[in-house]
């Protein structure tokens, strides 16, 4: 009796225990969702191979952390004098050089600085969308925050587009403070909380901001292309919604979420004991390697009923200073290498460099195609 009292104790205080790690990652928030998608595993590839669409999307910041116009300055020209010679020695499947997706904040706003990314962007190695970092905001002001910044990227630096479809001026997304839909609990760092229509309205066809582990405001549905409708009232609304799916596309109110690989890293583990997660940022403390790579293609992101075509959005901090020095010193060698290794040189898979807008077309094109209909290329 005794024994199985100790044996008892010893169960309940690991479970205690493990509950404990859990909640102090947050990973409560999503470890459901894992373990379900674990337990189905990904199906076969298909037999006529399968193409990958890369996407790495940057919060790009140069007056982060407080950092004067000379400091901010030197830092985008780090980027203007680095970035174009080091993608031209890299390629996709179809002989393209990898395109960097800027993602420039809205309060940093600086002509300067933009129009310093112009010759990137005109060589076709870079994008800029909108990044947007508010706190104790309105609805209100919100919309013509989003609107006015929008104009002023489409119309003064010739950024964006118009979306060929409504030819409305049309943008991508990423929150700052990873606090969409004012999806934190203290509510912090936002404060509408209907957000995601004020982005409907305003333009945004696809947000970027997940993964935002380990981060609270991460949401339960992980490693999904899905649609999400905001409520009046109600907060973090994209915490789940609907898969996009081949054959349907979105409807009315709905807006796109492309969210990027989040998962527990087996092979590098804390204390020996517990296992990092892969949530599918690089920086200085988390540069890509193979093994990453790996890990972001067995996360197995696409569209439902398209199993030939695979997303894999990761993302960045480009402008804080240590990650630069990575990056620049052979960290973006390393990713591109790892990923034309095992997607462009690897028999059955084809490597496609994309920006952020020509991963939502991608999707796009995909789940408005009749079923049956999309064939790789």
């Amino acid at each position: 009796m005794n024994a199985i009292i100790v044996a008892a104790a010893v169960v309940a205080i690991g479970i205690v225990a493990f509950w404990a790690i859990l909640r102090s990652r947050n990973m409560h928030l999503w470890m459901g969702s894992y373990i379900r998608a674990f337990a189905s595993r990904k199906p076969d590839k298909p037999e006529n191979g399968v193409d990958v669409y890369f996407c790495f999307v940057d919060h790009y910041e140069p007056y982060g952390y407080g950092a004067t116009r000379e400091v901010a300055h030197a830092r985008v020209r780090r980027w203007t004098e680095h970035y174009p010679a080091l993608a031209a020695q890299h390629v996709d499947s179809t002989g393209r050089h990898p395109i960097h997706s800027f993602f420039y904040p809205a309060e940093e706003y600086d002509p300067e600085v933009l129009d310093q990314l112009k010759p990137i962007c005109a060589a076709g190695l870079g994008d800029v969308e909108l990044h947007l970092h508010h706190d104790n905001d309105t609805a209100s002001n919100l919309e013509r925050t989003l609107n006015e910044f929008k104009t002023t990227l489409f119309e003064r630096h010739g950024y964006l587009r118009r979306d060929p479809i409504d030819n409305e001026v049309a943008y991508c997304f990423i929150h700052g403070n990873w606090a969409l839909d004012n999806s934190r609990p203290d509510g912090r760092w936002c404060g509408v909380s209907n957000e995601l229509d004020v982005l409907v309205r305003t333009g945004c066809r696809c947000d970027m901001t997940m993964p935002s582990a380990p981060s609270d405001t991460q949401t339960s549905k992980i490693n999904s292309i899905y649609f999400a409708s905001g409520r009046d009232g109600q907060c973090k609304s994209h915490n789940s919604g609907r898969d996009v799916t081949r054959g349907e596309w979105g409807r009315v109110g709905e807006l796109l979420l492309i969210q990027g690989p989040l998962c527990l890293n087996w092979l590098s583990r804390k204390f020996g004991l517990i296992p990092r997660i892969e949530a599918s940022e690089i920086s200085h403390d988390t540069p890509p390697t193979p093994q990453r790579v790996a890990l972001w293609e067995q996360c197995n992101i696409g569209v439902r009923g398209a199993p030939g075509h695979l997303f894999i959005k990761v993302h960045t901090h480009g402008a804080v200073d240590a990650t630069m020095d990575m990056l620049f010193s052979g960290g973006f060698n390393d990713l591109w290498s790892a990923l034309e290794a095992r997607f462009r040189d690897r028999a059955g898979y084809r490597l496609h460099y994309v920006s952020a807008w020509e991963m939502c077309l991608k999707v796009r094109d995909i789940a408005a195609a009749p079923a049956g209909v999309v064939e790789n290329h």
